[in-house]
């Protein structure tokens, strides 16, 4: 099937739930772009500053805004029938997973969306077995996933794998954080590999994947070859960018697992997830071989992954623009060679 030219769907109206996250930004900016109208969901009027600030510039790309929550079955039924929306995208939290039942209820009422995509965003939550309570969490995912299919509801499930940034064991949000400038943390003996996918290709690949006829009912795995590290990999890389050496600390299996054991939410979540990526392979030790998966660089040969070395130019880029920064994180006489401050940075979405 992976060899096949793509059936591609008419760019239908399509509804985002979660813009302003980190994940919901890059997915609605790929929407935006790719036109056939973009609809966001926003849970209130009063919103922050800089949540604001997100939603404001969508709408000066020609986003169309609707103010409610999943959590209302009758008017997401109501939103979806008067906009005649034929695409639905979930990048809702970890923790508002169950929120989307009423929303798959509402969607099979109004039996006019014809792809609806999940928060997942992440691993193949049917294969990945975390330790708690990260388990949970993936517990709540495959339910949603029973619930989708059941209801008989066209999907497709996004499994991007990991960030391209430097996996830290308690934060959540990995791209908005800089790479170590003190010392690295080795998750055991830093061997085990891992995908790691730029954030504006996951939002490109899953709106192009979402007009393909070929991921109607399938799970698409990102595997870019070219970014399959481990943590000694991401050490060295950061090394050459940063032009010094930095002392590596082991984390063991068992720091983790203590980790993971204190039930800080979501910090011990994070823990768990970063057991089982680092320790167990989770996202190494299979194969595709279930009919339902595709492989995003089989369905398409043309598309071109950003890099690591390329994305830790961003991170460089900031750290030499914020002059603060480097004086916190390294201090003054460190030994970093900085490149010409006058060069462009990269930019970053976060």
């Amino acid at each position: 099937m992976n060899g096949q030219s793509p059936i591609v769907s008419e760019a239908g109206r399509t509804l985002i739930i979660g813009s302003t996250g980190y994940i919901g930004r890059f997915v609605t900016e790929a929407s935006l772009e790719s036109g056939g109208g973009t609809y966001v969901l926003v849970r209130s009027r009063l919103l922050s500053p800089s949540k604001a600030s997100i939603i404001k510039a969508f709408q000066e790309k020609g986003c169309h805004i609707i103010y409610g929550s999943i959590n209302d079955q009758s008017l997401m039924e109501k939103v979806i029938r008067e906009n005649h929306l034929e695409v639905v995208i979930s990048a809702v939290a970890g923790y508002a997973i169950l929120d989307q039942i009423p929303l798959i209820k509402a969607i099979k009422a109004a039996g006019t969306v014809k792809r609806f995509l999940p928060s997942e965003f992440g691993h193949d939550i049917d294969r990945a077995e975390p330790v708690e309570p990260g388990l949970t969490m993936y517990k709540e995912k495959r339910k949603i996933r029973r619930l989708i299919e059941e209801a008989g509801i066209p999907h497709t499930y996004i499994c991007c794998n990991s960030i391209a940034a430097w996996p830290y064991p308690d934060n959540t949000h990995p791209g908005e954080v800089l790479p170590p400038m003190d010392c690295f943390q080795i998750y055991g003996d830093g061997s085990v590999k891992a995908y790691f996918v730029d954030g504006k290709d996951i939002g490109n690949l899953t709106i192009r994947a979402v007009k393909d006829d070929r991921t109607i009912n399938k799970t698409v795995h990102f595997r870019p070859p070219k970014n399959l590290l481990n943590m000694n990999d991401l050490s060295s890389l950061w090394e050459a960018k940063i032009r010094r050496k930095l002392p590596r600390v082991t984390v063991s299996e068992d720091v983790l697992l203590n980790a993971a054991k204190e039930m800080r939410i979501p910090q011990s979540i994070v823990a768990a997830i970063t057991h089982d990526i680092f320790i167990k392979g989770c996202q190494v030790n299979y194969n595709l071989d279930k009919e339902s998966d595709v492989d995003v660089c089989s369905l398409y040969p043309d598309a071109t992954f950003r890099i690591m070395d390329d994305c830790f130019d961003d991170f460089l880029a900031m750290l030499v623009d914020n002059a603060k920064t480097v004086q916190k994180a390294a201090g003054k006489d460190n030994g970093i060679i900085m490149p010409d401050a006058k060069r462009e940075p990269l930019p970053i979405t976060a």
